[in-house]
């Protein structure tokens, strides 16, 4: 759904590999997706869930490097971590995350809470902080 905020638009396409293994095109990239053995899949590759969470990791890594490198410093030993809990009443759905920020070493004190809040705006945590628009429809089945 196109509305007049949208900048831009891009496609990413699911294909089913086998069992519960799907490919995800996006560009020119390929990632796989799996379930845990535990969920019927043979986990041959992350589930769609932990690429959802990693998402929003990656994208804080890359505000974070940016931050680092517009202000002269290093990548050299920054990490992020994600931890996330699943909900347990319905709907299934991811309840919460919670995104660590392991600065390089030396990173002077009056730096760290700038990186914080640009991390904390990253594209993905924004999107997750307002509602989108989210339209599931069924398609013709002719591709």
């Amino acid at each position: 759904m196109t509305t007049a905020v949208d900048v831009d638009t891009a496609r990413v396409e699911v294909r089913h590999v086998r069992g519960e293994e799907y490919v995800v095109r996006m560009r020119d990239h390929e990632v796989h997706v799996d379930q845990p053995v535990a969920a019927g899949g043979l986990d041959r590759a992350p589930s769609p869930v932990e690429l959802f969470v990693g998402s929003m990791a990656a994208c804080a890594a890359f505000y974070a490097g940016r931050y680092l490198d517009r202000h002269g410093f290093g990548r050299q030993g920054l990490s992020i971590v994600a931890d996330y809990r699943m909900a347990t009443t319905p709907p299934p759905r991811v309840a919460g995350v919670r995104i660590v920020v392991t600065p390089p070493a030396g990173l002077p004190p009056r730096r760290r809470q700038a990186l914080l809040a640009v991390v904390e705006h990253c594209t993905v945590h924004n999107t997750l902080r307002r509602p989108l628009e989210i339209e599931v429809r069924l398609g013709d089945g002719s591709s």
